[in-house]
């Protein structure tokens, strides 16, 4: 008598592990979410920052006369508030928006072309570099471009500066921490030497304007003024995106890129051009703002990873964020005197770049 086989249950099987496909929409639906968060709360604090001031007006007015200017409904204000709205506060709210959105997409762009963390416009000197420009042809009293320019002359000195640091930074075919930042400090201390001269040979009339460049300050906002720089701006933000994909593959390395079809130098080339048409763009407008485009790429890349498909557009609305915050707060911390946006942006940025030069230095073990 034969005895039937015994079949054995296989043993349970572990839950399946969350796939790649699984783990991609998570991934997404939190960098839109993210998104969705920094576009809500930049335009809540716009529609603030162009309602509060020496002159209050009300939010739901703001949103009321903005509506009826573009034909969706609302009504105009009264002949004093709408003056106030139009003339003073947008304008600057407008302003900030277009400063910060440059200096913090430069400043994503700036560490994924050198590949290192601690680049930022202003702290490796190009804002400092195209500031001479801009305060050169103040005082030699230069108008060859009309409203232009101020802001080529500090675009072209600007890039004479990032190119000058580039060069100067690069070692063993890689970018040495140290010295960039060695780098950084001789160029803005040789452009602090040469702002200097210009206050030295200015008149009283042109040491005012030049002092404003090297404060910092969205005080004189005008509708103009936002003309003059908005082309710029709005060419550099449009082209820095497209180079995204690219730069995530030259963080692997220079060499892993380039078998994967990256022109690294033609890359680097570009996109050196599109920081310092940022950095000019803001520097025209605004002067001296620091740290933006070091504090506001390492908080989103905490918050959302390193990759500049988000990086680089979340930056620019992390930019604008901040500087519109900022600029609030110079107007109403110390009303009615105003403190200079740049001196309040170092006073918080300077730690935080202490802390992460730190972490840095931790992390890799000591400077080699």
């Amino acid at each position: 008598m034969t005895t039937a086989p015994t079949v054995t249950a296989p043993p349970p099987s572990p839950p399946p592990a969350l796939t790649a496909p699984e783990q991609k929409p998570q991934r997404r639906g939190a960098t839109w979410l993210l998104t969705a968060a920094l576009l809500g709360v930049l335009l809540l604090l716009a529609l603030l920052s162009a309602g509060l001031g020496a002159y209050d007006i009300p939010l739901g007015d703001v949103v009321s006369s903005v509506q009826h200017r573009i034909g969706l409904g609302g009504a105009a204000l009264e002949r004093v508030p709408e003056s106030v709205l139009w003339n003073v506060r947008l304008p600057r709210v407008v302003l900030a928006l277009l400063v910060g959105a440059s200096l913090g997409c430069a400043g994503a762009l700036m560490q994924g072309v050198f590949g290192n963390p601690l680049a930022e416009p202003g702290v490796i000197g190009i804002s400092a570099g195209a500031a001479v420009g801009a305060v050169a042809s103040i005082a030699l009293g230069l108008s060859f471009l009309g409203n232009w320019t101020v802001t080529v002359c500090a675009f072209v000195s600007g890039l004479l500066t990032v190119l000058l640091v580039y060069a100067m930074s690069r070692s063993g075919g890689r970018t040495e921490v140290v010295t960039l930042i060695l780098t950084g400090i001789a160029v803005n201390a040789f452009a602090g030497a040469l702002i200097g001269l210009s206050i030295f040979f200015a008149d009283n009339a042109q040491i005012s304007q030049i002092t404003f460049w090297q404060l910092g300050s969205l005080a004189q906002a005008t509708w103009p003024k936002v003309l003059a720089v908005l082309p710029c701006a709005l060419l550099g933000l449009a082209v820095a995106p497209f180079y995204a994909g690219k730069l995530n593959l030259l963080a692997l390395g220079e060499r892993p890129a380039r078998h994967l079809g990256v022109d690294v130098e033609r890359l680097r080339v570009v996109l050196v051009l599109v920081v310092a048409l940022l950095t000019a763009a803001a520097v025209a407008v605004a002067g001296i703002i620091t740290f933006v485009g070091l504090l506001v790429p390492h908080l989103l890349r905490m918050a959302n990873g390193p990759g500049h498909r988000f990086l680089v557009p979340g930056s620019a609305l992390g930019g604008a964020l901040v500087l519109v915050a900022g600029d609030l707060a110079a107007r109403t911390v110390a009303a009615p005197a105003e403190l200079p946006l740049g001196v309040l942006t170092a006073l918080f940025g300077s730690p935080f770049f202490f802390w992460l030069l730190r972490r840095t230095r931790r992390r890799q073990g000591g400077w080699a």
